[in-house]
């Protein structure tokens, strides 16, 4: 009876490195880092690619809010709004000035708001600014929160794990949304005589976010902490004497870098949605131009004037949508052992 041939497994995935070392897959590969290699399966994915030029975009626009504005000759100030809005008609816009009564026009392309006369590009422009701003800080805030924590609880274990277990346990436990309801009122009624009342709008929020979206970040890297604390480079490091927070930055925290990127980038459009959904519920930022707040104004007018509601609602989806598959191509192309 002939002797069947040993089974094997395949490559784990398509750039797993091939037998033959003189092939063109093992000469792409050859000398580059993981990250390097991570980045070329990024390259080479399509959509990974469309929804990074969209985020490319909306940054764009962020950044450079003012000369968009300037260039539409337009501004977040509502001048003039009687003689944009038809007062008898219900205060939309006159035809002169685009939809819903009349076509678009280049002097406002994304038409005025109905009752005041706000420009809605300038505001579309702004509030990117706002959305974009608020969940990178909160995302910042969170990550470092989240690392560091992590970081000391998988290595150090014993008392100091329990400890910061017991408060990630603890936040996760609390609904975010009856905890942002609840504190950003008292926040922001605490300080609002103040002259820098928007910039404490802003802070609040940011804390918000960043005190509630820190815990996932913080479990997900103590785990993996905890794997390769007990591995030889790190026991190799600790016989040398090395101190715990050189062992910590040194040499735990690069071997992090891909589950760190990809709960970052996983984090990201939720604080972007988060914002959103509280400047919505009037308890976010409503001194500055926001896309939540926007909507707010917008959902009495859904029947009358649909687009003053859809345009903010847009770019939310448009935004989140392109970070979520970009976030979703990262970990596939971080993880060796994915196949999309």
């Amino acid at each position: 009876m002939a002797q069947s041939a040993p089974e094997t497994l395949g490559p784990l995935s398509e750039e797993a490195i091939p037998e033959d070392p003189n092939s063109s897959k093992a000469k792409e590969i050859t000398g580059k880092s993981p990250l390097q290699i991570a980045f070329g399966r990024l390259r080479r994915d399509k959509i990974a690619v469309v929804c990074a030029t969209v985020v490319f975009l909306f940054i764009l626009i962020a950044t450079f809010a003012g000369p968009i504005c300037a260039i539409f000759n337009v501004n977040t100030d509502t001048v003039l709004a009687s003689t944009r809005i038809n007062i008898l008609g219900g205060g939309l816009p006159k035809p002169e000035f685009g939809p819903p009564v009349g076509p678009f026009t280049w002097a406002h392309p994304f038409g005025v708001a109905p009752n005041n006369g706000d420009d809605n590009l300038a505001y579309f422009v702004y509030g990117a600014r706002t959305s974009l701003t608020i969940s990178t800080v909160a995302t910042i805030v969170a990550a470092f929160l989240g690392i560091s924590l992590g970081l000391v609880a998988g290595f150090l274990g014993g008392i100091v794990d329990r400890i910061i277990s017991f408060f990630v346990d603890l936040f996760l436990t609390i609904p975010f949304l009856l905890a942002a309801l609840s504190i950003a009122p008292i926040l922001s009624q605490r300080f609002a005589t103040s002259p820098n009342y928007s910039k404490i709008q802003f802070i609040d929020l940011i804390c918000v976010l960043a005190f509630f979206g820190w815990m996932g970040l913080a479990r997900l890297i103590r785990g993996e902490v905890l794997s390769l604390r007990e591995r030889e480079f790190v026991q190799a490091a600790r016989v040398l004497g090395m101190p715990t927070s050189r062992i910590l930055l040194k040499e735990l925290l690069p071997n992090l870098v891909a589950p760190i990127v990809v709960a970052i980038s996983l984090l990201l459009p939720a604080f972007v949605t988060a914002e959103a959904g509280l400047a919505y519920l009037g308890i976010g930022v409503t001194e500055v131009p926001s896309w939540g707040h926007t909507i707010l104004l917008g959902v009495p007018f859904f029947e009358t004037y649909p687009l003053y509601l859809y345009e903010p609602l847009i770019g939310i989806v448009a935004l989140v949508l392109a970070l979520n598959l970009l976030g979703d191509a990262i970990r596939d192309a971080l993880d060796p052992k994915t196949r999309r």
